[in-house]
């Protein structure tokens, strides 16, 4: 079997060594032809980069299983090919490309331009890195058809990956994600793909975009009279090497505030990301540099946006004067409590408001809106499905906000993916309103936990790289379905939700439901008679195994917040062990 994969994997590198691709990629699979170890060759041939819902993602590098220009032009190929299918009777096919501050990210996205307009497509290209949101702005702004962003947010430094947007500026959903995927797959030789471009159907983009984008973000303040009294409040701000550095600094000054505290090693924009090793604000790592620096600085909070500004992490004093971490679940809760209780607040709650969360997301948000009697939706994984839910509901009700637990957030319906620049601005207003009501951001997080319940969420990744980690996984995901716990961290399973069965179980009335989804989805969860939730999804856009592990217990005063936390640790702890993932 090993044998016929090798030689399986040769063949298809010699098509590339001996067809037309430039000199320096036939170097580069020489060498992995003729080196012994045979490991790197495998990995960069022994499949095609899949062109999935979300479009590519992958390490760089020569091969079909690497993201070079032939497989980001062979994916541009493919889009171009069936956007002139579906609109085929639009005078002028547009789309927008813009890209991030990772390696190559310029010039895949150069190549995508080139592609588009030699197949007759109108496109504006940014002038330089952009936030991912701002391009799904764009999209609807320009009416185009199309986009597409350059990035691998989040990831290590040796990846990249390339967004597919459509003409509601969301990334694609059914039934056009199958479609493009299909024209992707008939791409099967570079002599399919149109590199030469038509410069005159290329149009150069920039400031002007910005400041559109950003009025519109100004108006989505609900407290000004809040940050004009707290205008020169300690903010310090880190874009950890990425595209945040462009409008982040420039939408906090146009909200009023003064005293934006910056982090120059992370100012600088690289693909290298040289003062972390993942540029993600999910790690404390990450945020090292921007929380030291707040704590020379005594600053009153610390925000960071990922390599495309599409995702958001906070720092916060706790009542002992120290730095931690607010998650993502946290962040999204104090976000939509803002949202409805300002919303309430100046009279705005007509009773068409409503918000989104994602299925893997804190229960803690639904208690929250129904708290409010806002009504909200849940949905799957990924801004996309948010996306289509405003789209569903334009015209009908009012989109607040939304959000999900991989700090994920957007509080405007302007954009229609996640965006860490009204994100950051939002969460700015919420510290100065917190403070204008006497309150640090981490008194206002406790006082929410007084009101609706304690809860505490962990996600755990499990790695499984390559070829053997994917089908680890997949056996996983197996066993899960066919033995499923009877019981979690000593409390019995009562409800089982199968996403790929559309099939819910409550254990304890004995009956089997059909739930209303747009579609199945590799997603198991486990309910437990103490409140304990638990997610279980292999990772669309990287080699992993992701639990996301919620508990739930009783707070009734902030003098138990610590013993509490603590307790609800130990059942994460408990939750781990009986999963067997310690």
């Amino acid at each position: 079997m090993e044998n016929n994969l090798l030689l399986d994997v040769r063949k298809k590198a010699e098509v590339w060594l001996n067809g037309d691709y430039d000199q320096d990629t036939k170097n580069q699979i020489k060498a992995l032809l003729d080196n012994e170890d045979t490991t790197d060759l495998i990995e960069s041939f022994y499949k095609d980069l899949e062109f999935g819902t979300g479009g590519l993602r992958g390490i760089m590098g020569v091969g079909t299983n690497r993201m070079n220009i032939y497989t980001v032009g062979a994916a541009t190929q493919g889009l171009a090919n069936f956007l002139k299918k579906e609109f085929g009777k639009t005078k002028q096919i547009k789309v927008v490309v813009g890209y991030d501050c990772r390696n190559n990210s310029r010039l895949f996205a150069e190549t995508t331009a080139n592609i588009f307009s030699a197949n007759g497509i109108k496109v504006y290209l940014f002038e330089n890195l952009r936030p991912t949101p701002e391009i799904s702005f764009a999209i609807r702004e320009l009416g185009c058809q199309s986009g597409v962003v350059v990035t691998a947010s989040h990831n290590p430094k040796e990846y990249n990956g390339y967004k597919a947007y459509w003409e509601d500026g969301a990334q694609v959903i059914p039934p056009y994600d199958t479609g493009i995927i299909s024209e992707v797959n008939k791409i099967k030789h570079i002599e399919n793909i149109h590199f030469e471009g038509n410069p005159e159907l290329i149009e150069i983009i920039g400031e002007n975009i910005d400041n559109l984008f950003l009025d519109k973000i100004k108006k989505l303040s609900l407290s000004p009279d809040s940050i004009s009294r707290n205008k020169d409040m300690k903010i310090v701000y880190t874009p950890i090497h990425g595209t945040g550095i462009t409008l982040i600094p420039k939408a906090l000054k146009m909200y009023g505030f003064t005293n934006i505290i910056d982090v120059p090693e992370q100012n600088v924009i690289s693909g290298d990301f040289p003062t972390v090793k993942s540029p993600n604000p999910e790690e404390p790592a990450a945020l090292k540099l921007a929380v030291d620096k707040a704590s020379s600085v005594d600053a009153d909070i610390v925000m960071a946006s990922d390599p495309d500004a599409d995702r958001m992490g906070i720092a916060v004093k706790n009542d002992k004067g120290e730095w931690i971490l607010v998650n993502g679940n946290q962040t999204a809760q104090m976000l939509v409590y803002y949202l409805i209780r300002r919303y309430k607040e100046l009279g705005r709650l007509k009773g068409k408001e409503y918000i989104v969360k994602t299925i893997v997301t804190t229960e803690q948000i639904a208690e929250i809106a129904k708290r409010y009697k806002v009504p909200y939706f849940d949905c799957y994984t990924g801004f996309k499905w948010i996306a289509a839910i405003i789209r569903e509901q334009e015209g009908k009700k009012q989109y607040i906000g939304g959000g999900e637990e991989s700090y994920g957030f957007l509080v405007e319906d302007f954009v229609r993916d996640k965006d860490a620049v009204s994100s950051c601005v939002i969460m700015a207003e919420i510290a100065a309103w917190a403070k204008d009501n006497g309150k640090t951001v981490y008194e206002l997080l406790q006082d929410i936990y007084l009101e609706f319940g304690f809860s505490k969420e962990k996600g755990i990744s499990v790695v499984k790289k390559g070829k053997s980690g994917a089908e680890e996984i997949k056996k996983m995901m197996t066993q899960f379905r066919s033995c499923p716990p009877k019981e979690i961290a000593g409390s019995k399973v009562t409800i089982i939700k199968d996403y790929n069965a559309l099939r819910m179980i409550d254990l304890a009335a004995g009956a089997t439901t059909n739930m209303e989804m747009p579609e199945t989805a590799n997603v198991l969860q486990y309910f437990t008679e103490d409140g304990t939730k638990i997610s279980v999804r292999p990772s669309g856009t990287e080699p992993k195994i992701k639990f996301y592990v919620e508990v739930r217990l009783p707070l009734k005063s902030r003098e138990e917040f610590d013993a509490v936390d603590a307790a609800a640790e130990e059942k994460i702890l408990a939750v781990k062990k009986s999963l067997h993932l310690d």
